[in-house]
């Protein structure tokens, strides 16, 4: 009987809050948006804003600066690459098309700022790109850094070294220049129109 009794002071209490806070538009209108930004930060996903690989995502680039539009072209998964074995055992390399599609040259974040790739794990775990032997795995068509110039583009290629349940069906990260992040769901096994190739590149 006392839950009930409290619910029901807590509800009134609620309600006289919310006719209180009626009369300043702008701040009405800003509610919900802080409350969206606090579920975000707490690990809650949009499942239903989540693509696929081969989807493009419309990103800003550093500082601000230009826009890229942004491809996951293909994925392989390799126990060894460029002369390196993964030190967790799954390299998951996943490439990507840049593309410049405003009048000014624009670039990812460098991962110092916390922006660019993640890989997060089905349990929920980030992992940063630059994890195990991730790093020393070059691939010549792929490794491309500087910024994409108006109107072209660029194959740039990420590299997680994972254990086999962290590879197996995560989820790509990409945090833009506004800090806006995108998802998009990998599947757990090679994957794309290019796997012969990437793997190729693998081999040196």
């Amino acid at each position: 009987m006392r839950v009930r009794a409290t619910a029901a002071t807590a509800a009134l209490l609620l309600a006289a809050l919310t006719a209180c806070g009626g009369g300043g538009g702008d701040k009405a209108d800003s509610a919900p948006e802080r409350a969206q930004t606090v579920v975000e930060k707490s690990g809650t996903v949009d499942e239903s804003q989540t693509m696929a690989l081969g989807d493009s995502a419309t990103t800003t680039g550093d500082g601000g600066t230009g826009v890229l539009e942004i491809t996951p072209d293909t994925i392989v998964f390799a126990k060894e690459g460029g002369g390196e074995t993964a030190a967790n055992g799954v390299f998951t390399v996943v490439t990507m098309k840049d593309k410049a599609t405003t009048a000014v040259a624009a670039d990812e974040p460098a991962p110092i700022s916390g922006g660019g790739w993640k890989w997060m794990a089905p349990d929920g775990e980030v992992v940063a790109f630059v994890s195990g032997n991730s790093s020393n795995v070059v691939m010549d068509r792929y490794n491309n850094a500087e910024p994409v110039q108006p109107g072209a583009y660029q194959w740039r290629a990420r590299v997680f070294d994972l254990t086999p349940a962290q590879a197996k069906g995560g989820t790509l990260i990409y945090i833009d220049g506004e800090e806006e992040a995108f998802r998009w769901k990998m599947p757990a096994t090679d994957a794309g129109p290019s796997v012969a190739e990437v793997k190729k590149q693998l081999e040196f």
